[in-house]
């Protein structure tokens, strides 16, 4: 009687067990599948531009002439290409000092008045949405500019300040996850050797957390580089190269969004558009790696 109840209370356990395996299985399954469904679906589409309509690679990533509706069209995209990764490029440079020295005040200066007061005001950074940057930046920075600089103030410096504030927290809140992390025992090791706080942080602190603090850093160029509406709004969507950070230029995703909704599918120029699309995921897949190799650096 005891071995039979003892089955009975184990049974239900097992029928959990089994559940919970076959919905994490399915789960995992339908992740994978909808992943190679959407990468294919883009290659595909963006392929095509080069099999189907027979436009050479050399005129989309070589050529500065955008004209889809010129006789005969032209779609050269460099300078979409090169806007995407200035801004981007721009914009980490902007941020990730800002983010690494907020983290070392809310980690290593003052820790309890920063994870009271500044990490709360960076974390709402994250919540707001991205029109709302582009909206600011077009009322406030592009004047700014406008009054100091040369030029309209739309371009890639309004862009990038703009973005630079939109990666702000994903750059602080890894730098301090990864500062938080730091042995206590390597910075009074420091400290005990006679070493100032200044010396601590720039030659113990920061060369030990430099993997992690870069993976911020790249994670926060991904978001800028894929980022549409906020960049839209003040970069001044020009389909040219320009000669300086003050000049209206445009960006990968900047072109798509303003595009697709005039094109019809199947056509050269949605083609075309779904090939800057791929560009966008591999770029993605481009970061994602980078993270990866950064992450197997700091476990070492």
């Amino acid at each position: 009687m005891a071995q039979s109840g003892g089955r009975k209370k184990i049974q239900p356990h097992i029928v959990e067990e089994w559940t919970g395996k076959i919905y994490a299985s399915f789960c995992i399954v339908l992740l994978v599948v909808t992943i190679f469904s959407m990468v294919y679906y883009v290659a595909t589409k963006g392929l095509s531009t080069f099999i189907q309509d027979g436009i050479s690679i050399g005129e989309i990533f070589g050529s500065t002439n955008w004209k889809p509706d010129g006789e005969p069209p032209m779609f050269g995209a460099l300078p979409f290409i090169l806007g995407s990764f200035s801004t981007s490029i721009l914009a980490a440079l902007i941020a990730a000092p800002l983010g690494i020295s907020a983290a070392l005040f809310m980690v290593e200066i003052m820790p309890k008045f920063g994870k009271k007061y500044l990490q709360p005001v960076i974390e709402l950074l994250a919540g707001i949405p991205s029109v709302v940057y582009g909206f600011v930046g077009l009322s406030i920075i592009v004047p700014f500019y406008r009054n100091i600089f040369p030029g309209q103030g739309l371009g890639i410096l309004a862009g990038a300040t703009v973005l630079s504030i939109m990666i702000l927290p994903t750059i602080t809140s890894i730098a301090t996850d990864a500062l938080s992390a730091l042995p206590p025992g390597l910075k009074e090791g420091s400290y005990a050797l006679g070493a100032t706080r200044w010396q601590t942080l720039s030659r113990t602190v920061l060369p030990t957390t430099m993997p992690s603090l870069l993976t911020g850093v790249v994670l926060g160029m991904a978001r800028a580089f894929g980022e549409a509406l906020a960049v839209q709004m003040v970069i001044g969507n020009a389909p040219h190269i320009p000669r300086s950070l003050f000049e209206s230029t445009s960006t990968l995703t900047s072109v798509i969004t303003l595009s697709m909704g005039n094109t019809v599918m199947g056509t050269t120029q949605n083609n075309v558009l779904w090939t800057l699309a791929l560009i966008l995921m591999l770029m993605t897949f481009v970061f994602v790696f980078i993270v990866r190799w950064l992450e197997g650096r700091a476990k070492r």
